[in-house]
């Protein structure tokens, strides 16, 4: 971990420098058919590492477990859902996306960025990289054992600790639950200017279709005016940029869905794990050290018992032995439950440090509609001259579209 000097509770990161540590690119890879399923396999590429290789949804389950198994006291992203059957395009879009963003977060978390388990999940290009990752982690102990620091956790952490922890997990459940809500908005934004790229191909081709009617009319319906016919010819060649505009909505919808949804959702990841880490404190570690205690208690009661009754010695012996193993446990457990309020308030601190985040995702927003609108406008504009032959005189002479009243209706 990057630390200043002085207290190594306090680190010392920018958002630049933790995205500048990897970026990773998740690619679907054409399907393999299996004996009965088809597989889908992603190409997972680092910049860091210039690897490219291929894995396998379960690779990541793999992956995901052993991070957990070494890093209990850190956030790690939680995967996407493993859907066994009917698995449609869309599924499978969500999902390499999901992947994406976990491998990314993972590959720019410090500690994890420094393990050799990220080395092996992104850079192992030789078979069975599940049992490859499995090895890496047998016999090495989670962090807590590794740490140097860990037996001194509790004298770099704050008097207030328990009070700050709480108030950070109030904060950032509320910062949760906002972003949960932009995304959905920024969803729907997107949603809409994809809907309306289709209403504009569809408008366009109506149009088209009808300029291209060859239906006859009757002499006494034309009464020896041209006036269908022009109005035939102008609507004719309007679907070209009625595709034009409709391409332009869906470019705007496509980046919306890349630039502000995805960075949404990137955060709600990170957001999410910090709180999955914040349950796995209270029901893992803490609950394993109150309970510890709660087994001592008894244990020093039986003894007074047994002193009070003469038990004899032998079982008396056994008694104190298992209250001094006990006494252990729970020094080991008090020990592991500052290292876990240790690496929280570390978390903590990441999360504020993607904070910022939030001006990238706004500043994609506005881009991409100051871009979106600039470029429709101009096929608009493009497209207004092309409407002067619609708008016949009553002598069936042509006359230039004018500036509608408030009610919308053209006197001519």
């Amino acid at each position: 971990m990057q630390m200043p000097q002085g207290n190594p509770l306090l680190l010392s990161y920018t958002l630049q420098e933790l995205l500048a540590r990897d970026t990773v690119q998740v690619e679907l890879i054409p399907e393999k058919k299996g004996l009965f399923l088809k597989h889908v396999e992603y190409e997972v590429s680092s910049q860091r590492f210039k690897s490219s290789v291929y894995r396998r949804y379960n690779d990541f389950v793999v992956f995901q477990e052993m991070l957990l198994h070494k890093f209990p006291y850190r956030m790690v992203p939680a995967l996407p859902p493993k859907r066994m059957l009917g698995a449609d395009r869309e599924f499978i879009e969500a999902r390499r996306r999901a992947l994406k963003r976990f491998i990314n977060l993972v590959a720019r978390h410090p500690p994890f960025s420094e393990d050799v388990i990220l080395k092996l999940f992104l850079s192992f290009s030789g078979p069975d990289v599940q049992n490859k990752l499995k090895e890496s982690a047998q016999g090495v102990g989670d962090e807590f054992l590794n740490c140097k620091l860990a037996p001194r956790a509790k004298d770099f952490l704050p008097a207030d600790i328990q009070t700050q922890f709480a108030m950070s997990r109030e904060l950032i459940r509320n910062i949760y639950n906002s972003f949960y809500k932009l995304r959905d908005r920024a969803e729907r934004i997107a949603s809409r200017a994809i809907d309306n790229a289709a209403d504009l191909l569809i408008f366009g081709k109506e149009l088209s279709a009808l300029g291209s009617d060859t239906t006859p009319l009757p002499s006494w319906a034309t009464l020896n005016s041209s006036t269908w016919g022009s109005l035939k010819q102008a609507l004719k060649g309007l679907s070209v940029e009625f595709a034009l505009l409709a391409d332009k909505a869906a470019q705007q919808g496509k980046k919306e869905e890349n630039d502000v949804v995805e960075k949404l959702n990137l955060f709600l990841d990170l957001l999410q794990s910090y709180k999955d880490l914040c349950e796995r404190h209270e029901k893992g570690v803490l609950h394993k050290h109150q309970r510890a205690l709660h087994k001592y208690s008894l244990m020093k009661r039986q003894m007074m018992s047994a002193a009070v009754q003469n038990r004899e010695p032998e079982s008396v012996e056994q008694l104190e032995s298992r209250i001094v193993e006990q006494e252990n446990a729970i020094q080991t457990m008090e020990l592991r439950n500052y290292f876990s309020l240790y690496c929280l308030h570390q978390e903590t601190q990441l999360i504020h440090v993607y904070l910022p985040l939030t001006s990238h995702i706004l500043g994609a927003f506005v881009n991409s509609q100051i871009q979106g609108h600039k470029e429709m406008s101009k096929v608009w504009n493009d497209l207004k001259p092309k409407l002067s032959c619609l708008f016949v005189g009553p002598h069936g002479a042509l006359t230039p579209p004018c500036s509608p009243p408030e009610d919308g209706l053209c006197p001519h």
